[in-house]
């Protein structure tokens, strides 16, 4: 029911932010996409790309698989694709790698073109079972190999999941490596005993908990920032957020639009999730405007300097 809800203001916020309402997700696609075909590949041309420490190019905006499963979740990672998304998120914690694969299947697209992401969960810490979640992962996914592969968090044997990623990434099976959740404390002990720097940490970051200090560390340290549920899973109100809707309507863009924006302009890779072909389009429509300093230091007025996912600690 709470999703519905959130889901529901979403959707009242695209209605009455512009007077083009019905038409403001597809603002930028240009008048002939309104109503007809999408051009998909104009689409995807537009995702600018991120050069990780390691020389490997990274889309800086992505498509989360976290919740969706079975039938629904081979149907959204199929639509993701379809529409431009090339960077694929998923985990094994979330259950849905075989869905995951499926989708990427049945969208036909070559495989050398996607960016496919997968996390290694707690449970599997450790040298060996490192390797073996690993093959476990691209089995379910059904690929030979992965473009990114993430410590989830930093519990268990950390330095000896380490090791064997680093390994996995010189015999070719990962091109590249990182974590997820990790304090800037944790990391700094990661890379006193790692071989190689990791490459992305994966955190919540949003509108509502900015973490300036953790960015900046990752920043001054080459390692990539990326955002889990940038739009903070909808809560504290986020889509009737008003400061955002006056912030969007300077633009004729969205609240999800706006907060993309936010993170693009930051050097933040994010990867919003969807299970609605009309949001995955909208998510990507962020490219053809810039938000001016004085919005971005509105936005930074917003951060609650506190995490929005209490559970998670």
């Amino acid at each position: 029911m709470e999703n519905q809800i959130k889901e529901i203001k979403r959707r009242e916020f695209l209605k009455s932010s512009t007077k083009c309402a019905a038409a403001t997700i597809f603002l930028g696609l240009g008048s002939s996409k309104l109503f007809g075909t999408i051009n998909t590949g104009l689409l995807y041309n537009t995702i600018p790309s991120r050069t990780l420490n390691n020389g490997i190019p990274m889309p800086m905006l992505g498509f989360g698989t976290n919740t969706l499963k079975g039938s629904i979740g081979v149907r959204c990672v199929s639509d993701a694709i379809s529409v431009g998304y090339r960077l694929i998120d998923t985990a094994h914690i979330y259950g849905n790698e075989e869905a995951v694969g499926e989708g990427i299947k049945q969208s036909g697209i070559n495989r050398k073109e996607l960016f496919i992401t997968s996390k290694l969960w707690v449970d599997d810490s450790g040298y060996e079972s490192t390797k073996k979640a690993f093959e476990t992962s691209i089995n379910k996914l059904g690929v030979e190999y992965l473009d990114l592969y993430l410590i989830h968090r930093p519990r268990g044997d950390v330095k000896g999941s380490w090791q064997a990623m680093e390994e996995l990434l010189k015999e070719g099976k990962i091109r590249a490596i990182g974590v997820s959740n990790f304090s800037s404390q944790q990391l700094d002990d990661l890379m006193k005993y790692a071989k190689i720097k990791p490459a992305i940490n994966q955190i919540e970051t949003h509108v509502f908990f900015q973490q300036p200090n953790a960015y900046n560390i990752l920043k001054e340290s080459e390692v990539q920032m990326e955002a889990w549920s940038p739009f903070a899973a909808g809560r504290n109100e986020i889509f009737s957020n008003q400061t955002l809707a006056d912030i969007g309507k300077k633009y004729n863009k969205s609240i999800a639009q706006v907060c993309l924006r936010w993170h693009h302009q930051r050097g933040i890779i994010a990867i919003p999730r969807s299970s609605q072909k009309i949001h995955m389009i909208e998510n990507l429509d962020i490219f053809d405007f810039e938000l001016a300093e004085s919005d971005i230091q509105t936005i930074t007025k917003l951060d609650l300097k506190i995490t929005q996912f209490p559970e998670w600690k």
